[in-house]
């Protein structure tokens, strides 16, 4: 009789310790899985610049990245009011929210969301690693009722998340060609008319733009970083990527045309 309790105790801690391990691996890849997960500083592989604004809009409030990305979003307040940007399903942001109308001075520490106060910036480093839409809101009370939202379009499979997937040499040589075959066909043709090194501004004669929306024309950017400059000038055909960043358009990479 013994026996038998002992048995029948030892095989309940069995199945007991079963179930929390399978719901320990589903807290860890269900939920988080859906819209990513907390990215490495050293593995970024671009930054986007975010802008919140009094008019409850977030500026861009469409961004494209690749599958397997991890970005560094810097995110700015350029109101008189605090703001902040939460990464999440529209369920999640919307269970949220309603816990934040109850308790609207909540002070968030998770990796996915970053709270910032008037003139001030914070950031978000983030993987994503499906493919798919992920929102983005201010759960400020009253602001995601405004409409202050926004998505992240993820696609493709252009890079692989870590972590999740072991790859030959040969594979990580064709994700290169790969990514550096997609970065291309994003870049914008261009020739430079004039380079202002200490102003930190270039002169472009461009085509079009597709993520600015921008036809072909001679425009003035600011660049990201004046050794960008270094081994260019006026005349050299390039390439180039481009986005807007409080209120200016900015080079963010520059490369020999062909």
């Amino acid at each position: 009789m013994k026996l038998h309790s002992i048995i029948v105790a030892l095989s309940a801690a069995i199945l007991t310790s079963t179930a929390i391990a399978g719901g320990n691996h589903a807290d860890d890849h269900g939920e988080a899985d859906a819209t990513g997960q907390p990215g490495k500083a050293t593995k970024v592989n671009r930054i986007v610049t975010v802008d919140m604004s009094d008019t409850m809009r977030f500026e861009p409030a469409s961004i494209a990245v690749k599958q397997g990305e991890t970005i560094k979003f810097i995110v700015k307040n350029s109101g008189k009011i605090k703001h902040e940007m939460v990464l999440g399903t529209e369920k999640e942001l919307t269970e949220h929210y309603e816990v934040m109308k109850k308790n609207p001075e909540m002070e968030h520490a998770d990796a996915n969301q970053v709270t910032v106060q008037p003139g001030k910036s914070g950031e978000i480093i983030w993987q994503f690693t499906k493919a798919g839409k992920i929102d983005f809101a201010c759960l400020q009370p009253g602001h995601y009722d405004a409409g202050m939202k926004g998505a992240v379009n993820v696609s493709g499979t252009a890079m692989k998340a870590e972590g999740h997937t072991t790859v030959s040499a040969q594979d990580k040589i064709d994700d290169i060609k790969t990514a550096q075959a997609t970065q291309s066909a994003d870049m914008t043709d261009g020739e430079i008319r004039k380079i202002d090194k200490d102003n930190k501004k270039i002169t472009i004669k461009h085509g079009e733009i597709k993520n600015l929306d921008m036809p072909g024309m001679t425009m003035v950017f600011r660049v990201k970083d004046t050794t960008m400059l270094d081994k260019l000038k006026t005349g050299d055909k390039v390439r180039f990527t481009a986005e807007k960043s409080d209120g200016s358009l900015v080079v963010t990479d520059i490369q020999p045309g062909r």
